[in-house]
């Protein structure tokens, strides 16, 4: 599917479960790992991951698509957009969209990859990125932290 025929598949669901059109672009973006989309407030574009449609199914993308509508026409109508505004959730009931996109390929390989421990108090700390163990104390009893094991990402 092309960015052309995800803006008239959109512009298509916008008419058709919000009655309001959508003015403005949508887009898949690859970068986008962790989340199925993201609407913009600045300029009030969509993007979305293309692994929505690749890894899943044309209904998976069409949930992601509705939940990002939800936040775009909630906002330009000036209600609730966020997650925790009960107009949001109202919304995103009424029209089907989906609340949480499933996982990704892209996430699995983002595991824990560093483990550090307290010398203080012996808490184990695990961290996706590094970080300097000089500038840093233990939040439980402020002692010393020091990096026990880096594991390998396999790709």
């Amino acid at each position: 599917m092309t960015n052309a025929e995800l803006q008239q598949l959109t512009e298509q669901w916008s008419l058709q479960y919000f009655w309001r059109p959508f003015t403005h672009e949508i887009f898949f973006n690859r970068r986008l790992r962790t989340t199925g989309g993201r609407y913009h407030l600045g300029d009030h574009h969509i993007d979305i991951n293309p692994l929505m449609l690749t890894e899943y199914n044309l209904t998976t993308l069409k949930g992601v698509v509705l939940h990002e509508l939800c936040h775009y026409h909630l906002h330009l109508t000036g209600h609730g957009y966020q997650h925790r505004d009960h107009d949001f959730r109202q919304l995103l009931a009424q029209v089907g969209g989906s609340r949480f996109a499933p996982p990704t390929s892209k996430l699995a390989g983002s595991k824990h990859r560093y483990l550090y421990q307290c010398q203080q108090c012996g808490a184990q700390i695990w961290r996706r990125r590094r970080f300097n163990v000089r500038r840093f104390r233990c939040a439980r009893c402020g002692g010393r932290i020091r990096l026990v094991k880096q594991f390998v990402a396999a790709k």
